[in-house]
């Protein structure tokens, strides 16, 4: 046993004394002896354990392995003031992660985890520093020799302290929360006890459903202790209302745009680091996300249509971001930077393998896939055999074999750089593709091929009557967002990940009869809702139309073209809001669930965000951190590399959350791109840390912070008269648009809407669409 003292000011161990005195949170000096008689506490025994998870990698279902554990080595004290830090005697955890505990200390136990401590389930030493907690009330609740210290403990004070409620109510908000179908399971028990119960006395899918939420909530709490311990300020600078606090003063900000905000920063306190993790830059934790990616239509196209009654609907109702920019033309540049950041140089829509192996490729080359062995996913459909080279069909063979797509003579079409889902993946959280009209037991790399023995009549809206047969490229790889990824594609899980949806025109019935490929057992058409039901979603999950119901066109088919197509599409966003809506997740109120509806780019012209659109052909390239912190381009220049990232005019974004009770019609009108919304991803799921630009992907860490710093190596911004035009922020209204500043839309895209005045200054209403109630 021993007692080490606080390292902090007297100032605020006044302040929060005061505190504690109102509160009964326990008392006694920094040593944990009494100053006088009167306050002598007696000498009580705790004991428990603190509980681990740990994320173990190569599961090829589509869910983590995760395994339970405890820390050993861990130090367990009183903090009677809320700070953090121990103001008791201490013990330090055994190597099965129990402790006992002889102190004269009261108020909230903390575990200090520090990188001397190890996580039992995996055996290795703890990588970065946490501070967990469980509340006075909860050592109450369990007795004194039974506490357990986990992340699951620590979520319930944060929530009492978030909310203003109490232990008891956030307790059960907690087992409210994990009591639903989950990675599979179709029921998950979870009662108020077993949520802060000891999760190695747990077993199967409830376990396994406990330890998913458990680690990616270790994951908050490393970053919120991360945050404590190097005295960041409190708010995130990209979360203070009314700009950048890091522009004031920054040499190579224009003036136009540099705005000095109102609401200071204050170093951060424990209790703020634990909030602010759950918060990143102004973005809430959410749990799921479905984004509906849609197809080559401009604002102007969709605003106030009579075509388009559903997501018109959807719009007025909830949230929308009209001012919302595509970042490149046609459309695998844009999947490409949705699914990373960058379009990597890439201008055309050819195969993932195109200029594979050309010189200067630096970083990126021929494909390296490897032969997958088949298996099941982990919602029971059959997994298929595949070689390590996908089958080519007669398009993409002609497409290899022409001028376009030729070594060096485009840019790289293989990215060997870290995507959304290779993050989500190492930080033991799940991903989802669900593709509209794969032809049943296909390779996913492979486009979907012209099927005659599938034949069905279009019956919704756009309909003309007539039967067709599956034409070819109904499903295209150009429009998921990972595939030219190799990062994504050697990932484990790739093939259980890239899931089935349902269908308009060609029933489950209708592919049964297909004859493009051998259909293996069991073979399941609509994983979408059968993951829906079960509650076996990602956690990013990105939901692709086929090319008729995306409103892009393709076959002979006329309800796939004109304002039919039109009609089609929006009807297949509300078939696809709707099931999302009646599923448990979204129903739980103690999980945040978002739809996103969006398309990858308008319908024909080219200015990009914010109306920066740099010269084609610049020698522009990605760039790198150092071992001293700069950045600066990559050793090997990637080929073509500033042909890209021009942007392609703005188009509808709307988001629907299970937070809002009631319309609202909140709009957003700053400018954002596909840049911004990865930004919003990896803070929405703490896959980033803003104080290291280097965790952002890509061109998500192009703040304009970012660029004035850098603006030297950015060659792309040469001629541009203020650094934010192709700058990223989170989507959170944080940034409020200079008075006099005149957005820069194109008139092609938003001709005949509201937004053809170009709006002077900021918007009216200044609010968050993510953290809408």
């Amino acid at each position: 046993m021993s007692v080490i003292t606080k390292p902090r000011n007297t100032l605020l161990l006044t302040s929060i004394a005061s505190a504690c005195m109102l509160t009964a949170c326990g008392g006694g000096n920094n040593n944990g002896s009494s100053s006088s008689a009167g306050n002598a506490q007696p000498q009580q025994t705790l004991a428990g354990v603190v509980v681990a998870a740990a994320y173990v990698p190569g599961n090829t279902t589509g869910n983590p392995t995760m395994k339970a554990g405890y820390y050993s080595g861990a130090t367990v004290c009183f903090d009677s003031n809320g700070d953090g830090a121990c103001d008791s005697e201490t013990a330090t955890t055994d190597a099965n992660g129990h402790f006992t505990l002889k102190t004269t200390g009261t108020g909230q136990l903390i575990a200090d985890v520090s990188t001397k401590a190890k996580n039992t389930a995996n055996g290795q030493t703890v990588a970065s520093h946490m501070i967990l907690r469980a509340s006075a009330a909860q050592i109450a609740d369990q007795g004194a020799t039974n506490v357990v210290i986990s992340p699951m403990s620590s979520e319930v004070q944060r929530l009492v302290e978030a909310n203003g409620t109490s232990y008891a109510t956030e307790k059960n908000n907690l087992a409210t929360r994990m009591s639903v179908p989950a990675l599979g399971a179709s029921s998950v028990a979870a009662t108020a006890s077993t949520v802060l119960g000891d999760l190695n006395a747990m077993s199967g899918a409830a376990q396994q459903s406990m330890l998913f939420e458990d680690n990616q909530l270790a994951n908050r709490y490393t970053y919120a202790t991360t945050k404590l311990d190097r005295h960041d300020l409190y708010p995130d600078n990209l979360a203070v209302p009314g700009g950048d606090p890091s522009l004031a003063g920054l040499a190579g900000v224009s003036t136009a745009t540099a705005v000095v905000p109102a609401t200071q920063q204050t170093p951060i306190t424990f209790a703020q680091s634990q909030q602010a993790a759950f918060n990143i830059e102004g973005i809430p934790r959410y749990d799921n996300i479905f984004i509906v990616m849609l197809e080559n239509k401009s604002t102007n196209t969709i605003l106030g249509s009579q075509f388009a009654p559903n997501i018109n609907a959807l719009l007025a109702a909830n949230n929308n971001f009209p001012t919302y920019y595509a970042t490149g033309n046609p459309s695998e540049p844009n999947y490409t930077a949705l699914g990373g950041a960058d379009d990597w140089g890439i201008t055309d829509d050819s195969w993932w393998g195109c200029g594979a192996g050309a010189p200067g490729s630096g970083s990126n080359g021929a494909p390296t896939d490897a032969a997958f062995a088949g298996g099941t996913a982990s919602d029971g459909a059959p997994l298929i055999l595949t070689g390590a080279t996908p089958p080519l069909d007669s398009a993409h063979l002609s497409s290899f074999g022409s001028q376009s797509c030729a070594i060096g003579s485009v840019a790289v079409h293989n990215v060997k750089a870290p995507s959304l889902f290779t993050m989500i993946s190492q930080a033991g959280m799940n991903w989802r593709t669900y593709s509209e009209s794969m032809n049943p037991g296909q390779d996913p790399r492979s486009d979907s091929i012209a099927d005659s023995a599938v034949s069905d009549t279009f019956t919704g809206p756009g309909a003309v009557g007539t039967p067709s047969a599956v034409p070819a490229g109904l499903y295209k790889t150009k429009h998921h967002p990972g595939m030219a990824y190799q990062t994504t594609r050697d990932l484990p899980e790739f093939y259980a990940d890239n899931r089935t949806l349902f269908g308009t025109q060609y029933t489950a019935a209708d592919w049964a009869k297909s004859t493009a490929y051998p259909i293996p057992a069991g073979w399941n058409y609509d994983q979408f809702s059968t993951d829906l039901a079960s509650g076996d979603v990602g956690n990013i999950n990105f939901i692709m139309p086929d090319q008729c119901d995306d409103m892009h066109s393709v076959g002979s088919d006329a309800s796939c073209k004109g304002t039919n197509i039109i009609q089609r599409g929006d009807a297949y966003v509300k078939l696809l809001v709707d099931k999302i809506q009646a599923s448990p997740l979204w129903a739980n109120p103690q999980r945040k669930v978002a739809i996103v509806v969006m398309f990858d780019e308008g319908g024909g012209t080219s200015t990009s965000c914010c109306g920066w659109n740099p010269t084609s052909g610049s020698s522009a390239q990605p760039l790198q951190q150092n071992a001293d912190g700069s950045f600066s381009p990559v050793a090997a220049s990637l080929l073509k590399y500033g042909n890209g990232n021009h942007g392609h005019g703005n188009s509808i974004f709307g988001v629907l959350t299970n937070q809002q009770t009631a319309a609202q019609g909140i709009t957003d009108s700053d400018s954002y791109s596909h840049f911004s919304l990865v930004r919003t991803l990896q803070d929405m799921f703490q896959i980033a840390d803003p104080m290291r630009p280097a965790t952002y992907l890509a061109r998500a860490k192009y703040t304009e912070s970012f660029i004035a710093q850098n603006i030297l190596n950015l060659p792309e911004f040469a001629s541009s008269a203020d650094t934010h035009f192709d700058s990223v922020r989170p989507m959170n209204h944080a940034y409020t648009i200079p008075a006099a500043y005149k957005q820069r839309l194109n008139p092609g895209d938003v001709s005949g809407t509201s937004l053809a005045t170009a709006q002077v200054g900021p918007d009216a209403k200044q609010t968050n669409a993510w953290t809408q109630k």
